[in-house]
């Protein structure tokens, strides 16, 4: 009785331990630097200027190092594999893109779940497309542009970042909204789309802010962002909803998410921290400038709006025919 009351005390003063320094750990973290992995983006672009935008922010109130670990390829399948895979003790971060919803349905294998490996921590940005078409166009308005495309069944040919690319899938479910048959060409890039539309070679874009200069030489005109909000960075610009297609909502949004098993306590100290960062004035107004919109959402909210572009897209996948480059 002695040995089994003293084994007892000694298991249960062992865990008692362990949780304890598991409760230390959570309450002082971070204890040393946090990852954030993009698994999309290059240098520059939306994603890694959101990024290093609350980088500093994060480092000064953690006093710990926040590192920005560029993950992109295969249509952000490698980052997101090295994510699911990273330990789950809440150093570890996903920012990733709408290809976290649209892969599922446009690869038959992924070597992760985008739901059950992941936690939801935060929809951080969104990025508006933009609807723009060349000069030769004769519409000016979103119902301009599809009152021409039903009259001209297929003589429209729209460019984008590459098949099942953001910019494509919002070009297949404007055409299935509205009606209308168009041509899709894929290119290996957003900005590569934009100049053969400068050159006439397509008639429109459902592309980003890379063809705004060309707007703005008169070179091309912008019809309407595709997201479900008016922009703040392009405010005389409607929607594409508000603008002629009721409903209509595509856009290239960035979040945050965390390996399965990431304690909560964790993933809301961190959600907290992020969305203060991104309400600092001089970040929204550094966001702004590259046209890109702060968020900030909770985790239950990113959790529900990832469900429904899951289901969005996989319609427009299976429908359109889409598929990876």
């Amino acid at each position: 009785m002695r040995v089994s009351a003293f084994c007892t005390a000694l298991i249960l003063g062992t865990a008692g331990t362990t949780f304890g320094s598991v409760a230390w750990a959570q309450a002082n973290f971070p204890t040393r630097p946090v990852r954030f992995i993009l698994a999309f983006g290059a240098p520059g672009g939306a994603p890694d200027v959101a990024a290093r935008l609350i980088q500093p922010k994060l480092t000064e109130v953690w006093g710990q190092q926040v590192i920005v670990d560029g993950r992109s390829g295969a249509g952000g399948i490698v980052g997101t594999e090295a994510a699911a895979k990273a330990a789950p003790d809440g150093y570890n971060y996903l920012i990733t893109s709408p290809a976290h919803a649209i892969n599922p349905a446009l690869y038959s294998k992924l070597p992760y779940d985008p739901v059950a490996d992941f936690m939801p921590v935060s929809l951080l940005v969104d990025v508006p497309n933009i609807v723009v078409v060349h000069p030769s166009v004769p519409a000016r308005t979103v119902k301009e542009l599809i009152a021409y495309a039903k009259a001209n069944p297929g003589a429209l040919n729209y460019g984008s970042a590459g098949s099942g690319s953001s910019q494509h899938l919002a070009g297949e479910l404007f055409a299935k909204m509205a009606g209308v048959k168009m041509i899709h060409v894929p290119y290996k890039s957003g900005p590569a789309a934009v100049t053969d539309l400068v050159a006439g070679q397509v008639q429109l874009t459902f592309g980003s802010s890379s063809a705004l200069p060309m707007v703005r030489a008169g070179k091309l005109f912008a019809l309407a962002v595709t997201t479900s909000q008016r922009v703040s960075s392009l405010p005389d610009l409607p929607t594409v909803s508000e603008a002629g297609l009721p409903g209509y909502a595509a856009s290239a949004w960035y979040a945050m998410f965390a390996p399965a098993k990431t304690p909560k306590t964790l993933i809301d100290k961190v959600q907290g921290d992020v969305v203060r960062a991104l309400k600092m004035p001089d970040v929204r107004e550094k966001l702004s400038v590259a046209s890109i919109e702060p968020i900030g959402s909770t985790p239950a909210e990113l959790e529900t709006f990832l469900k429904s572009e899951m289901a969005k897209w996989s319609v427009i996948v299976k429908e359109s025919g889409a598929k990876a480059d």
